[in-house]
């Protein structure tokens, strides 16, 4: 399988650290708001590429945090906390919002056909982790206490920006937004790895450290719960392409200087979902939920569709008229499904050439386009209908559109014709379904016009040749 590794800038083939597991760490959502769909887009192509691996026949052990505390309003470590934010907003408390909107995100990705990481684990359960990497950062010389807080030292390390370069005015206050100065650092790129009592003084979540009462900065969290979970090294990280700059950036300077080592071989980032107005965003207030689209009569499956359609290292233009088309191609797809019948053996040689037009699509940078496209292709296929089927269910493990489940629903809600019942005509109809299958184009003519003079309409079904009086 090869990925385009946004470290290198360049495809790679994957091959994992271990013979026996692939490690995977998704950065999970900041629980103060509903997920946008925006959001959502990153943790589909997410879901399909741990889909795709497991398919691939890798075993995949993912993990994913949840941020219910320390993410500040700027990912600059600027601002009021999102989490407190979002707790005055509702007037509940911090932990009420972050069970309420952790749940509404778990029930997003359930209609999403979003499979749970096997580790999801929140911000607040692994306090004594980040104390212990930020006091061994220290004790190494890679951080410093200032005006009340622990901060990063970029200075020590070789090379910071590992994704892109910047120029060092694009960290300047005010040229870049969220920035402001923060006199305690050292360095402009120095972040926050613990805040004490000295700032942020109505912070609602606080704890015991070397350096005083406080709470992690949000960086720290990911690091903290990826090593714990995943040990000392890991494959795939994942996330938004926002996160590039500065979180991963700043996971990989901490987690490298605490081990000593190179930490994540493959980063895996997904582009924005757009509107007309450009990035979806919930701090510019224009986004979009699930529920929304639910109320607006759209299968959230229409929206998972919508984005396999694109490749996730290109930003997807969102419309309402690009989703009617994709609801229409859905809606295509589930009754050309629905007129298969579910009958005779496999073919297993045309299963398996379908099939590898498939995994060429996951293999070629999860090309997601192209495998929808690979269902079409078993639709056209010269194969019978229980090959065309196990092909669906097969590569739907990865696509996730509940493709069989829809289709059968369709069947069932499709209006039941009165057809006739008589001895000679049944026998007539048979005979014309056997000229036809014969090829034999002029007597399945014949007979049909036979029937038609009698008052007789023929009609196809996915069950076989049926007949009524007009």
């Amino acid at each position: 399988m090869y990925l385009y590794n946004s470290l290198t800038h360049k495809k790679e083939l994957f091959v994992p650290n271990h013979e026996d597991i692939v490690k995977m760490y998704t950065c999970g959502p900041t629980v103060y708001h509903f997920a946008h769909i925006g959001n959502l887009r990153s943790y589909i192509m997410e879901d399909v590429l741990e889909k795709s691996l497991r398919y691939l026949g890798y075993n995949v052990k993912r993990v994913m945090n949840i941020t219910d505390v320390g993410h500040l309003a700027s990912d600059a470590d600027t601002g009021e906390d999102k989490m407190l934010k979002g707790a005055k907003r509702e007037h509940k408390t911090v932990m009420e919002i972050a069970k309420f909107y952790t749940d509404a995100f778990f029930e997003d990705c359930k209609k999403l056909n979003i499979k749970t990481p096997d580790v999801v684990e929140p911000a607040t359960n692994c306090i004594p982790e980040y104390i212990h990497m930020v006091q061994t950062l220290q004790d190494k010389g890679y951080a410093y206490f200032a005006g009340g807080n622990v901060y990063f030292d970029t200075s020590k390390l070789e090379k910071y920006y590992v994704f892109n370069d910047h120029n060092e005015e694009d960290l300047e206050v005010g040229v870049r937004e969220g920035v402001e100065e923060d006199e305690n650092k050292r360095n402009k790129n120095d972040f926050v790895l613990w805040f004490t009592k000295s700032k942020f003084e109505d912070q609602a979540l606080k704890w015991d450290s070397p350096w005083g009462v406080g709470y992690p900065g949000w960086h720290i969290e990911c690091s903290g719960i990826s090593i714990k979970h995943l040990g000392e090294d890991m494959d795939i990280h994942c996330g938004g392409i926002d996160n590039a700059f500065p979180h991963h950036t700043n996971e990989i300077a901490q987690s490298e200087a605490y081990l000593g080592h190179k930490w994540c071989n493959y980063w895996f980032h997904v582009h924005h979902l757009n509107t007309s107005d450009g990035k979806m965003s919930k701090s510019k207030g224009d986004f979009l939920t699930v529920s929304l689209l639910e109320k607006k009569g759209y299968d959230p499956l229409v929206y998972r569709l919508f984005c396999l359609q694109s490749h996730y290292r290109r930003n997807l233009v969102f419309t309402w008229e690009n989703l009617d088309n994709a609801a229409v191609t859905y809606q295509k797809l589930i009754a050309k499904i629905a007129t298969l019948e579910d009958k005779g053996e496999v073919d297993k040689e045309a299963f398996a050439a379908l099939k590898q037009r498939f995994e060429t699509a996951l293999n070629g940078d999860l090309n997601t386009s192209l495998a929808v496209t690979a269902l079409y292709d078993v639709l056209k296929a010269k194969t019978n209908d229980a090959t065309k089927l196990a092909a669906i269910k097969d590569f739907d493990t990865v696509l996730g559109l509940n493709l069989i489940e829809a289709a059968a629903k369709f069947r069932a809600e499709q209006p039941q014709e009165e057809y006739g019942s008589d001895p000679e005509i049944d026998a007539l109809v048979a005979a014309r379904a056997e000229a036809k299958k014969a090829k034999n184009w002029a007597e399945a003519d014949r007979i049909r016009d036979e029937l038609k003079a009698q008052g007789i309409e023929i009609i196809d079904t996915p069950q076989g040749a049926k007949w009524k009086k007009i």
